[in-house]
């Protein structure tokens, strides 16, 4: 029998960082598919008119329209992606805020590393966590600097 592959999410508005993303991505050699999205709009857009949901979302801060923060909430309002683990994916990196993130629903938060072989590694320890511990619901509190 043939496993389902993986859905994964970014969503980012910054196109190098999507593109760096993207790049890292294939380099972890997960097996899963890459789905883009440039803002926190529009992932709810798709997501309403999408059958399947993603098995894991990287979902960056700073974005116009509705912020990370933003999108998060509405994401964690919605019973369908209870099981969705979210991976805050950003450049900023202030204690006071994650732990308010991971209080209203995120996984894990995942700072932009300053090497391209940082976030391979990064990605695939996000990856292959949701497949060994099958984050849930619950906050896992797994800084990855």
């Amino acid at each position: 029998m043939k496993m389902k592959k993986s859905r994964i999410f970014l969503v980012d508005d910054d196109k190098d960082d999507q593109q760096l993303f993207k790049e890292a991505f294939l380099e972890s050699k997960c097996s899963a598919e890459l789905k883009i999205y440039n803002s926190g709009l529009e992932l709810m857009s798709a997501i309403s008119s999408e059958h399947s949901k993603p098995d894991m979302i990287f979902l960056d801060l700073y974005m116009p329209g509705m912020d990370g923060e933003e999108c998060l909430e509405a994401l964690r309002k919605n019973s369908k992606f209870d099981n969705v683990p979210i991976v805050i994916y950003s450049t900023e990196f202030d204690i006071d805020r994650i732990a308010k993130l991971f209080s209203i629903g995120a996984n894990r938060y995942l700072k932009k590393p300053d090497s391209f072989n940082s976030l391979v590694a990064s990605i695939q320890t996000s990856v292959e966590s949701l497949r060994r511990n099958a984050l849930g619901g619950t906050a896992i509190i797994n800084i990855v600097a």
